[in-house]
């Protein structure tokens, strides 16, 4: 089999907990050959940061083109035309909105073949702005009596929507390896090269669910209007169902991802879940002493919407109640850490606070602390809080996402969005080593149960052979002119009956 494994701006050029999840089927089936893709917004700085076994045989970060030439004349109808679906499909809110969303992508993405290589996107030479007004107006009139109607758009707001749109259909440009099933792991800028290559070529398609509803803007679109931001938001989600619809099958990782890709319009017969897992013998239960001084580890990226403000602030009432307590941030991505420690600046806490880069060996992260605190973004995947609970530590875990489903009942689940209720619970462990040990020797034995890489692995072997194995060989019925045997078969039969039967 030959796989092509399509992510967005991670594997295998930077470390993230995507990228080691990835690692581990890529490593897992050495009997596959895998063509790794990567869609990232700059060329990555190195090489792989990952050592990339023999069965990988491309390894590609492929951005985007962005140079965008404006084509002199009349736009092409069909990329008008196209550009008309895709914009009243992301806003109307009629039955086949979704339908005309996705068949406004697939002409823009056959186009691609068509264009000039410095085109950059198929909507280059279509008066966007102009069309998202109009199919604002229509959708503001069909939401008219909704509880939530459109914000109102300018034509400023249409122009920048128009530009952020633009930039996205770039990636319907990117070509997948020629493999014999393309495997995209969540995330609208790899789905939108997995769909074009899936419309272009044909080539099977297995979407690995890994994303979250982002409840707030992204940090870097604060600033955007709410008629921006709602583009943006109904854009992802149009892109989703389109994916959801397209795949042969769906893997989410979780009940929560299941369910949501439910919501999402995903049939349930193309739903196969398959948990996240992490590997046991990559981290031992290092049980605490019973002179170990109090310690919190944080597992995080660091960065904007990593957590680490909300952490911060519930560590000061932590430090408050029990002096002495060390914080560790532990996986700081090289990309945070002048972010992370600018926050932590910001904090006050001083040497209370140890801040440690990402180490190379993941089995590291966990050892310096005696609670785990897993505060994830609203997007990431449970992989720090199943490695947080393959190490022993007791874990205190915001509730969002599939913590709930993964925790069970080893840990310790809070609020979202409440420091307050953080500290508390981190404040009572830190006051009950016997509670605090128990949890952790419960939470590794279920993650033993329930999370390890070879469960994963056994799965996507499965996967992958069936949506990748050649057609079944047609059957054809063979049609006797002689009549059926009564005590021995006619001799023009007996070939197909054993002789000792």
């Amino acid at each position: 089999m030959r796989i092509c494994l399509l992510t967005g701006g991670g594997y295998p050029f930077r470390r993230d907990a995507l990228g080691g999840w990835c690692r581990t089927i890529v490593e897992g089936l050495p009997e596959v050959t895998f063509d790794l893709l990567t869609v990232v917004d700059r060329e990555p700085a190195g090489g792989p940061a990952y050592p990339l076994p023999r069965n990988v045989r491309t390894a590609r970060a492929v951005v985007p083109q962005t140079p965008e030439r404006r084509r002199a004349g009349p736009a092409d109808d069909g990329a008008t035309t196209a550009a008309v679906l895709l914009c009243r499909g992301l806003l109307g809110e009629q039955e086949n909105a979704d339908q005309m969303f996705a068949d406004g992508l697939r002409r823009l993405a056959v186009m691609i073949d068509e264009l000039p290589e410095d085109t950059g996107s198929p909507l280059a030479g279509v008066a966007l702005a102009d069309v998202l007004l109009d199919a604002w107006r229509t959708g503001q009139r069909m939401t008219a009596n909704d509880r939530l109607p459109l914000p109102r758009l300018s034509v400023r707001d249409a122009r920048t929507a128009a530009t952020l749109l633009r930039h996205a259909a770039r990636t319907l440009a990117v070509q997948p390896s020629v493999a014999d099933l393309v495997h995209c792991v969540g995330g609208t800028t790899p789905l939108l090269a997995a769909l074009s290559g899936r419309w272009r070529t044909g080539t099977p398609l297995l979407l690995t669910e890994a994303r979250a509803p982002v409840a707030r803007a992204r940090p870097a679109e604060e600033r955007l209007s709410p008629a921006v931001r709602t583009v943006l938001r109904r854009f992802r989600r149009s892109v989703a169902r389109t994916g959801y619809a397209e795949a042969e099958l769906i893997a989410p990782l979780s009940a929560y991802h299941h369910g949501w890709a439910l919501k999402h319009g995903a049939r349930p017969s193309r739903l196969v879940s398959v948990p996240a897992g992490v590997d046991p013998g990559g981290f031992g239960a290092a049980y605490e002493t019973a002179a170990a001084d109090h310690a919190v580890v944080w597992a995080g990226s660091g960065g904007p919407d990593s957590g680490l403000g909300h952490l911060l602030e519930a560590f000061g009432v932590v430090v408050a109640q029990v002096p002495g307590t060390v914080l560790h941030l532990v996986g700081v991505t090289a990309a945070h850490e002048d972010h992370a420690a600018e926050a932590v600046e910001r904090s006050g806490l001083g040497r209370a606070v140890r801040l440690h880069p990402l180490p190379a060996d993941p089995s590291d992260r966990y050892a310096a602390g005696q609670i785990a605190v897993h505060l994830p973004g609203p997007a990431d995947p449970p992989y720090r809080l199943i490695e947080a609970m393959m190490s022993g530590r007791a874990v205190v875990g915001v509730d969002l996402g599939p913590a709930a489903e993964t925790l069970g009942d080893t840990g310790v689940l809070v609020r979202p969005d409440d420091p307050a209720d953080l500290a508390r619970s981190v404040i009572e462990l830190l006051r009950a080593p016997a509670r605090r040990r128990s949890l952790g020797e419960a939470a590794r034995r279920r993650a033993l149960t329930h999370f390890t890489t070879d469960r994963v692995v056994r799965a996507y072997r499965a996967l992958y052979t069936d949506l990748s194995a050649p057609p079944p060989a047609p059957a054809f019925e063979l049609a006797l002119s002689v009549p059926a045997p009564r005590a021995e078969p006619p001799a023009t039969l007996r070939w197909l009956v054993r002789e000792d039967s």
